[in-house]
């Protein structure tokens, strides 16, 4: 029996039309985000974002397309890029999404550090132990 390793890690979607407008948005605006970031380039097209999201192409275009009259997205002929809204949207979206990696793990603090007090503190914590502390 063979796996796709897409489905090893999917996590179900939402049945409602409404959270899945919801659940895809943020999960294009991140992807493309993130593919910005990494120096991917700033355009996608429906095949991409089913590479990487596992959605069927047809169904990438009616979201894609979606996110460009929410004014999340700009399009080109077959291609998409974020605006400056869908940028800010996709920034949000991805640090939410690794926000409790951006805090201590259990253990890397003494138990009665501050970081566990506060997320500010947290936030402090962090930046002190990778040098970027500024106070």
């Amino acid at each position: 029996m063979t796996i796709d390793s897409r489905d090893e890690w999917a996590l179900p979607t939402p049945k409602s039309s409404s959270l899945q407008a919801m659940y895809w948005r943020s999960e294009i605006l991140q992807v493309m985000y993130w593919l910005r970031g990494e120096g991917f380039g700033d355009l996608v097209d429906a095949p991409l974002i089913e590479r990487f999201l596992g959605v069927d192409a047809e169904r990438g275009i009616s979201y894609l397309d979606r996110l460009v009259v929410e004014g999340y997205l700009t399009i080109d002929g077959e291609w998409y890029a974020l605006s400056a809204r869908g940028l800010a949207e996709g920034a949000h979206e991805f640090l939410d999404s690794f926000s409790e990696l951006m805090h201590p793990a259990h253990g890397e603090c003494s138990d009665d550090c501050w970081c566990h007090m506060s997320a500010d503190e947290a936030d402090a914590c962090v930046a002190h132990r990778q040098g970027h502390d500024h106070s």
